[in-house]
């Protein structure tokens, strides 16, 4: 496996807005000292246009760890944000300023519009979008990726916007899953995979039908636990973990 060590070129204003400089410069060294975060594949990530970005899910702090691998292969990291969170007057701004994507828990008519209006936007401006495919933390009891939600390859398809999986491991022995952080050794390593852009052509000509849309989901899902079966060296389960075949739910912490 090729692994880039070279920290990437700087890219275009469109890309890295000026508002995400003075958070990076608060955020980027303190995730410094606790992790030291090796990216892999970084050449993958498009430099200019709009993408999404689909990773796994396993800790509560490795949005932060995909964050900067994200700023540091040049784009901006921007997530997909519960709609409620908007609401919140210092947060709202904070998520309006840095172009975060909200996401409403609406009937299926108003998130098709939403969905639209969201491809459009990232087309529009060049922007990328990293999202959990999961939806929450993953209820895989070794921490696979388990099954995963339509919504990022709704998202891919109706903007037509490349879809590029990722993988990301070590951000558990910082804070386990729905545990206390752990600051003590720093700058533990941490490994960020970026995969070649999942080829949905197969999927277009009937892509708003939900079977269609489980189908290419399970890919992208398939894809991400080759990614991180590469990164901890032991091939993923055959099938992805699903939370209602164990009795657990989906959202929410994860009962003992």
């Amino acid at each position: 496996m090729r692994r880039n060590r070279k920290r990437p070129r700087a890219s275009t204003e469109k890309t890295r807005p000026s508002v995400f400089w003075p958070l990076a410069g608060v955020v980027v060294p303190l995730v410094s000292l606790m992790a030291r975060i090796e990216i892999v594949g970084a050449e993958k990530l498009p430099r200019t246009g709009a993408f999404v970005l689909a990773a796994n899910h396993h800790s509560e702090i490795d949005p932060l760890i995909v964050a900067v691998a994200v700023w540091r292969m040049g784009r901006a990291p921007r997530f997909m944000a519960k709609e409620s969170l908007f609401r919140i007057p210092v947060v709202g701004w904070a998520l309006r300023a840095t172009g975060m994507v909200p996401v409403a828990r609406t009937a299926s008519s108003a998130a098709a519009r939403e969905t639209i209006q969201t491809s459009r936007t990232l087309v529009e401006h060049g922007r990328g979008v990293v999202v959990y495919p999961e939806g929450s933390l993953t209820r895989d009891p070794e921490l696979w990726p388990m099954r995963g939600k339509t919504g990022a390859v709704r998202l891919a398809l109706t903007g037509d916007i490349p879809l590029i999986p990722m993988a990301q491991w070590g951000a558990q022995q910082l804070m386990p899953r729905y545990g206390r952080l752990r600051l003590w050794p720093p700058r533990r390593r941490m490994t960020v995979v970026v995969g070649d852009p999942v080829d949905l052509s197969e999927y277009r000509a009937t892509g708003t039908q939900r079977d269609t849309l489980t189908r290419a989901t399970t890919t992208v899902m398939d894809r991400i636990a080759e990614l991180l079966a590469g990164v901890r060296g032991t091939p993923a389960p055959a099938e992805r973990w699903n939370p209602a075949a164990h009795g657990q739910k989906e959202t929410g912490r994860l009962d003992s």
